[in-house]
């Protein structure tokens, strides 16, 4: 089977990328694939140690167990725990690397490129689906040029993207539409679809926004379809 993956992108954090990443994978691991998740970068205080030691980000951990396979750190293979507000100690294959600042990290963005793009290769030789995660939001546009875990990522290694939007925080229509709008015509391109995730309530009432903004899309020449909205559902998982 020819290798095939697919990535989750949000209108910004917290906007459960994680959560629909597990499930997309499960859903395709019972579909039965060899399937794994990957997030090229993450940022987070707590980690996992895998079967070899290394650390990894714990939301691909239980990725990984919706795989049914064990967590590796190929899995994420750029962890930055923060020391404070500018300094953040940098795991590369699990193993700590050095302390750096954001500038000195960005100062070095095709090393990283490197060890992502190296990474991701296990996993397209070894696995016909690749889930990819995201982080924060696509539109930061003042780091496009230094992006390895969105679009910049998506690029390196050709992925489609689904766009996903929080309508628990209230915004969501301005959220997606304002990310989408930001983006450069070569990254909009890549958004196949949209999901509106965390709906409570009626369903009904949502049902003119989602048209409103489908129509607000094709005004501005963007055909980008809404793929389905999830409905809000209390979860006690590593994010």
């Amino acid at each position: 089977m020819r290798h095939k993956k697919i990535m989750i992108q949000g209108t910004g954090s917290s906007t459960g990328k994680s959560v629909i990443v597990a499930g997309l994978a499960r859903i395709f691991y019972k579909d039965g694939n060899k399937v794994a998740p990957y997030k090229s970068q993450n940022m987070a205080l707590n980690s996992y140690i895998d079967r070899d030691g290394l650390e990894m980000g714990r939301a691909q951990v239980v990725q990984a167990e919706a795989c049914n396979i064990s967590p590796r750190a190929y899995m994420n293979p750029i962890l930055m725990k923060p020391n404070s507000d500018n300094d953040s100690q940098i795991i590369i294959d699990g193993i700590p690397y050095k302390n750096m600042n954001a500038k000195e990290y960005f100062l070095n963005t095709e090393f990283f490129k490197s060890i992502a793009l190296k990474n991701y290769k296990i996993i397209e030789d070894n696995y016909d689906i690749g889930v990819l995660e995201g982080g924060g939001s696509p539109a930061e546009m003042n780091l496009r040029d230094v992006d390895l875990v969105n679009m910049g990522m998506a690029e390196l290694i050709d992925a489609p993207v689904i766009l996903v939007g929080d309508i628990e925080r209230g915004g969501v229509f301005a959220s997606l539409y304002g990310t989408i709008l930001m983006l450069d015509e070569k990254d909009r391109k890549r958004i196949k679809g949209i999901i509106i995730n965390k709906f409570r309530g009626d369903i009904d009432l949502l049902m003119s926004g989602i048209e409103d903004l489908i129509d607000r899309l094709l005004q501005a020449g963007i055909d980008i379809p809404v793929l389905g909205v999830i409905p809000w559902v209390s979860l006690n998982i590593e994010e």
